[in-house]
């Protein structure tokens, strides 16, 4: 039996808990730290107090064999030495091997936006000065997702979106990293407004990144969900999803 703790600020480790349970079977808790959205505003150090605290409370109260932050934030602007541990970063090197352009944009929160973390993460790639990348601050988008309006509201989403994109995306940019797990529930909306641009989700590399540590599966997909927010106001989002599983309150 294989004990799988995801977790990230909210809806975003959905994506990640789909792309996992399509190529194995495990046991999941899922923990939706609500307390503390958006991991996108935060500061490093804050982050930092926030990702060692919620690690230890995994290990201690779920046992978990492994752990994934399923956030782009915490996974570039935290050091974490623990081996259980598997963060998910902008697939920024597929992006430019798929780009006809080499013009690429990295979606993301604020806080990696503007982070020093994500610059020296695109240097160490080292890449050619022909080619160029473009952050983009998307943390409006994140918003649309965890207040469910990508739902309730695709017009109102669909105005935010090119409010957000369309003068970056004049860049000739052919390639975009979603590098935001929340990001993924926009997707078909993003491709629809810009049928130029190919949205990359790194949902399966982080779930291969899991199959690799797994030694044996579970007889069946399993979920438990907890949120350190709102339990009620959680649960009634997730059956938006058409997901009906128990929502539990659990304390950070």
């Amino acid at each position: 039996m294989v004990k799988i703790a995801v977790f990230d600020s909210g809806l975003g480790s959905l994506s990640i808990i789909k792309a996992i349970q399509k190529i194995c079977k495990s046991d999941i808790v899922y923990f939706a730290d609500q307390k503390n959205f958006p991991y996108g505003k935060k500061s490093k150090k804050q982050l930092e107090k926030i990702i060692k605290q919620t690690i230890k409370l995994l290990e201690e109260n779920f046992s978990s064999d492994l752990i994934v932050i399923a956030s782009n934030t915490p996974s570039l602007m935290v050091k974490i030495t623990n081996r259980k541990v598997i963060g998910v970063n902008p697939p920024i090197r597929e992006a430019m091997i798929i780009s006809k352009t080499k013009n690429i944009a990295i979606l993301g929160t604020e806080a990696i936006i503007k982070s020093k973390s994500l610059s020296n993460y695109i240097k160490k790639i080292n890449f050619s000065k022909d080619k160029k990348i473009y952050k983009v601050n998307s943390s409006a988008l994140v918003n649309l997702v965890e207040s469910n309006k990508f739902i309730t509201d695709k017009i109102y989403c669909r105005k935010i979106i090119k409010k957000t994109l369309t003068e970056v995306f004049a860049n000739k940019i052919d390639v975009a990293t979603l590098s935001s797990t929340h990001l993924s529930f926009l997707k078909s909306l993003l491709s629809s407004e810009f049928p130029q641009v190919k949205f990359i989700d790194p949902a399966d590399m982080v779930a291969e990144k899991v199959l690799a540590h797994i030694k044996k599966e579970s007889k069946k997909n399993t979920i438990k969900i907890f949120t350190s927010g709102n339990v009620k106001l959680f649960q009634k989002n997730l059956h938006r999803l058409g997901i009906r599983n128990k929502v539990n309150y659990l304390s950070t």
